[in-house]
């Protein structure tokens, strides 16, 4: 089984925050692969992971970085494959990192989700693979159904929640 999506990190560090979107696609059946590399304590692994991504078979990239957070956008820089930022709450509430993965240069698109946002990442990042695989899409239309239902039953509840002066 090859991995369609890789999950990269700036530091193991992040591996608290990144494990949610490792627990989506496990969920999804979807097969992806996790590795720390570094935009500036191993640039050239780096380079090499993102120029040969997709001949491996990935086809789309998760990468999370705190701080300066450049590894989302060096990784972007080198492949033609969707890129996914994760800003990673490790200094300044996030909003370092969340600004440095927002602030690309036209041509080097990263899509960015909220600090700490690895779900969405996954989410997201199955969402584009499901543009082609229709069994992909029914899990994602499944998904989202079963978001609508857990809302409906919180209204519900609710409703249940009693005060003196709450009408209704």
């Amino acid at each position: 089984m090859d991995p369609k999506v890789s999950i990269i990190m700036g530091s193991t560090s992040d591996l608290p925050v990144m494990e949610a979107a490792a627990k989506f696609l496990n969920e999804m059946q979807i097969p992806f692969e996790m590795n720390a590399l570094s935009a500036h304590r191993t640039p050239d692994k780096v380079e090499e992971f993102a120029k040969n991504a997709y001949s491996r078979g990935i086809r789309v990239i998760i990468a999370a970085a705190g701080m300066a957070a450049h590894l989302p956008g060096v990784i972007a820089a080198m492949t033609p494959l969707p890129v996914i930022g994760v800003p990673i709450k490790a200094s300044l509430e996030g909003l370092d990192a969340a600004l440095a993965i927002l602030q690309m240069p036209p041509g080097i698109p990263v899509a960015t989700v909220t600090i700490n946002g690895a779900q969405n990442a996954a989410i997201l990042a199955t969402e584009i693979l499901a543009v082609g695989d229709p069994a992909l899409h029914e899990k994602m239309m499944k998904f989202k159904e079963d978001l609508k239902k857990k809302i409906v039953k919180a209204n519900e509840d609710l409703s249940q929640v009693k005060y003196e002066y709450k009408v209704g």
